[in-house]
């Protein structure tokens, strides 16, 4: 029996089973065979590294303004640079990328990466050809990268090349207002290329091993992120009782945020996608969109953590207890959205903590943000408290038991309890 989230007795077979049929196979795979497992290369973790400066670069930009507009104009420079690294995982994901031509390529689209890093905090200045150059130079490569692929250019990569990139670039000459507009555009043609081209996409064969720990890594990049946004508010100032007060809260929110993720849903998503009837479809709700929402929910608490931890006695305004309260919330209630794409059912513990931490965010304007992070801090230990009781009783539950007399238990299969894998009678 899996308690720990991993794959529980049967689902192996269940998984080849269900991969004769899955659109996407992978090669090689056939009747009772199971595909080698595909590892995280090295050129990518050392990609990831500059991702981590991107990200950084973005949570800057977003605590520069964090109105409405500026949360706007956040995600419309966020998108790019996601999508440059989901780019950058499709093709590593598909094709074998240990060789010096894929090393240097992954390398080149990382130096466009930096170059758009670099070019977030003026992209509604000076910089904005700057970040679109950026991105359609690394559309370009990627696009190369797969050139031997028939009929590539009719696909999202091709959207990258002819589309969007250029749309970047051409709102980097615009007014900030027409280049949001423009920009938003190519955010949204983008994302649009997986649903536009799913039959095309079809024909791709995805490796299910490698997809979920490349964006639980993109992730934990951006978990990462939260870490600084409390270390570098609190390095400036005295650490006084409250300061080391709401240094614990902000820290305790960001571990419950990685608990929610690693605890409870990393496993059943590498599960769903690997027994998913199609996992083309799989990767692109629970990944591709998935990942974007989680992602940009964890950058708005580190922000909201930037301007609580450093003050904690002042009162938060509206925008700030937006980013942490609206942050947390987003992230909580994406759970929900990815849980059903998954296994079809609700993920109840998290919507209603999510609608918890959202009804409460209209009071926390007024009190401290010491208070909001501590108030933050207690929903989310409850929260996980709650999911691993839950999960534990499951277990129990399922626990495949054979009677006194010595007959065999059954055969468990796999169940999603708190969005964690766990046995279960069949």
């Amino acid at each position: 029996m899996s308690t720990t989230g991993e794959l529980p007795a049967g689902a192996e077979e269940s998984a080849v089973r269900t991969g004769e049929r899955s659109e996407g196979r992978q090669p090689g795979e056939g009747p009772g065979a199971e595909a080698p497992e595909k590892r995280v290369t090295w050129a990518e973790l050392y990609f990831d590294l500059i991702f981590v400066f991107a990200i950084t670069q973005v949570s800057g930009l977003l605590h520069h303004r964090h109105d409405p507009l500026g949360i706007v104009q956040a995600l419309v420079v966020f998108v790019p640079v996601y999508w440059c690294w989901v780019g950058t995982t499709v093709q590593a994901n598909i094709r074998d990328v240990d060789t010096a031509r894929d090393r240097l390529g992954i390398l080149t689209v990382g130096f466009t990466g930096l170059v758009m890093a670099l070019a977030v905090p003026g992209a509604y200045g000076n910089r904005g050809v700057l970040l679109g150059a950026g991105y359609w130079a690394a559309r370009v490569v990627l696009l190369l990268l797969l050139v031997r692929i028939p009929g590539v250019w009719r696909g999202p990569y091709g959207v990258g090349v002819l589309v969007s990139g250029p749309l970047l670039v051409a709102g980097g000459l615009l007014p900030e207002g027409p280049r949001v507009l423009l920009w938003a555009l190519a955010a949204l043609c983008d994302l649009s290329g997986p649903v536009v081209f799913r039959r095309k996409l079809a024909a791709v064969a995805y490796h299910p091993s490698h997809m979920p720990e490349r964006f639980a890594l993109f992730l934990l990049v951006a978990l990462g992120e939260s870490i600084v946004g409390i270390g570098a508010s609190a390095a400036a100032v005295r650490l006084d009782a409250a300061e080391l007060v709401a240094v614990t809260a902000a820290f305790t929110i960001s571990a419950g945020l990685w608990w929610q993720y690693f605890v409870f849903a990393a496993d059943a998503m590498r599960h769903a996608v690997t027994v998913a009837d199609s996992r083309r479809d799989m990767v692109r709700r629970v990944f591709q969109y998935g990942h974007l929402a989680l992602a940009a929910a964890v950058i708005a608490v580190a922000v909201g953590f930037g301007e609580t931890v450093a003050d904690p006695r002042r009162a938060l305004g509206a925008a700030s207890v937006g980013l942490l309260y609206g942050g947390c919330g987003l992230y909580l209630l994406t759970f929900g959205y990815t849980r059903w794409m998954m296994f079809r059912s609700v993920a109840t513990t998290r919507i209603v903590a999510a609608a918890v931490v959202l009804a409460l965010a209209p009071a926390m304007v007024r009190w401290p943000a010491l208070a909001a992070l501590v108030t933050l801090a207690v929903v989310l230990v409850v929260l996980n408290v709650v999911e691993h009781r839950r999960v534990n009783a499951a277990a129990a539950v399922a626990e495949p038991a054979g009677d006194a007399a010595g007959e065999p238990a059954r055969e468990p299969s796999g169940e999603a309890v708190g969005d964690r894998v766990v046995s279960g009678p069949v």
